[in-house]
């Protein structure tokens, strides 16, 4: 059974950081690529970030190059995004999610229950 358990969100100031953590179980990790998405209030889901498995690429939406970044460590079955300067824009539900860019955004079969990040002064 996949479970994909989310944690690190919170309330921040504009230009603040937070590091988002995922948890990963029931599935080998290593050989699946694994996403970020984020929702707003309201909103369709917004793709972050993905890391590939086979090769290790990284790629971010341009809405965060620069700011955010998104690692694995397939040792421990996590995956993290360092998310620096942080904008009212960014304010959402962050999911950790098993696939690539088409694979998350297709379905919901495989995101976690999400967790909250707020940017606000």
């Amino acid at each position: 059974q996949v479970q994909l358990v989310e944690s690190g969100g919170g309330m921040v100031q504009p230009g603040g950081s937070l590091r988002l953590s995922c948890v990963a179980s029931g599935f080998t990790f290593s050989a699946y690529d694994m996403s970020w998405v984020r929702q707003a209030p309201g909103e369709g889901p917004e793709w972050v970030a993905t890391t590939y498995a086979n090769s290790g690429r990284t790629i971010v939406d341009n809405s965060v190059k620069g700011r955010f970044t998104i690692s694995r460590d397939n040792s421990k079955n996590t995956m993290s995004l360092q998310m620096e300067n942080l904008k009212p824009e960014d304010t959402a539900r962050y999911y950790c999610a098993r696939g690539a860019f088409r694979e998350v955004m297709a379905r919901r079969d495989y995101w976690g229950q999400g967790t909250q990040v707020t940017v606000s002064s």
